[in-house]
């Protein structure tokens, strides 16, 4: 004896032998259909699901979480959708860059449902739908990008696609929250050239550098040189300067102790016997003068009399009288300046 009983939008076959489920519709529907709860008036529904209540076959309600009671014919659950993010393996796929690049490229999908009842009658099935849309939306982008932009944008390519995807996926009530490329795999022989590139790159950043360097390095040797010789220029130039002073401070020292001397020597003259002590003074430096001929050269002349010491001292002294004698003072006198038609002053001169 056969017997028909409704479970969840399925037909269960019983027999005496077994019970045999079959389940009608597309593959979305069988696995939406293989876990619907079955209607036993009283229903606990779990935290961040929602369940989609038919009444008669039309929609009735959506079911909160908690207690909920339900008439056992009437109604029945259609649909059961969780609130939780899910998390959606992209399988890989073939694309092809705007360079012409053959590109094989998975990803995972993280989407969440936002209305229970557009996830429900807005489409099918809702993952199978936003997993194709995400790979014909990789395709296109994957399109628009060369394969050097492809690796470096990585970050702006998954911000398009999400945006892309939550565009088409609005109508069905699910909001895609990130797209992360899983990997990327490129032709063996584009794999190589890719390789040849950056050696060929870092071997031009190494020459660069080393030529920045070698210029750095003779930049620095010229500036050494160029702050020792201005170093040593301005050493000499202090050196010349504080010479020049130190002579010059010699030469001041020297003129004032002379002069105090002559100022001395001048006392000491006008003083009682001073032309005695001067006498001895020529007298002396005499005797040393010819002292020291001999000494000096190998050459010498001697006056005729060379013997006549106190001859000699006469002589000087009389040379030291000469000279010690009051010079002759001109007297000018000043020109007055008269008014035009005078004669001009004679000027006249006389002799002390």
């Amino acid at each position: 004896m056969l017997g028909a009983l409704y479970r969840g939008g399925g037909v269960v076959l019983k027999n005496s032998f077994r019970t045999v489920p079959r389940l009608w519709g597309t593959p979305g529907q069988q696995r939406w259909a293989s876990r619907l709860p079955m209607n036993t008036v009283v229903l606990f529904v779990p935290q961040q699901e929602a369940w989609v209540i038919e009444r008669m076959g039309r929609f009735h309600r959506i079911l909160e979480p908690g207690l909920n009671l339900l008439i056992p014919v009437l109604d029945r659950v259609r649909y059961v959708q969780s609130l939780k993010e899910i998390v959606i393996d992209v399988p890989e796929q073939s694309a092809v860059s705007l360079d012409n690049v053959t590109l094989q490229i998975d990803g995972v999908l993280y989407l969440r449902i936002l209305d229970p009842f557009k996830a429900s009658y807005g489409v099918e099935d809702p993952e199978y739908a936003v997993t194709q849309l995400a790979q014909t939306t990789m395709r296109s982008e994957l399109g628009k990008l060369t394969l050097d932009k492809v690796f470096r944008e990585r970050e702006s390519l998954n911000s398009n696609m999400v945006h892309s995807i939550n565009q088409a996926s609005d109508d069905w009530g699910i909001r895609c929250l990130r797209y992360e490329i899983k990997d990327i795999q490129v032709p063996p022989r584009v794999k190589e050239s890719m390789q040849m590139q950056v050696e060929a790159e870092r071997k031009k950043r190494a020459t660069v550098l080393e030529s920045e360097g070698t210029r750095e390095s003779a930049i620095n040797i010229a500036e050494g040189y160029k702050q020792a010789q201005i170093l040593a220029s301005e050493g000499e130039k202090a050196e010349q300067i504080n010479k020049a002073a130190g002579e010059a401070q010699a030469i001041l020292a020297k003129a004032e102790a002379k002069a105090k001397a002559i100022c001395m020597l001048s006392e000491a003259l006008t003083e009682q016997n001073g032309s005695a002590a001067a006498s001895l003074s020529v007298a002396e430096q005499y005797v040393s003068a010819f002292s020291k001929l001999a000494k000096e050269s190998n050459t010498i002349l001697l006056p005729s009399n060379s013997g006549d010491i106190s001859g000699m001292v006469t002589q000087a002294m009389t040379i030291y009288n000469t000279l010690a004698k009051p010079v002759p003072q001109v007297e000018y006198i000043k020109t007055k300046i008269e008014e035009p038609g005078e004669e001009p002053p004679v000027q006249s001169t006389s002799a002390q």
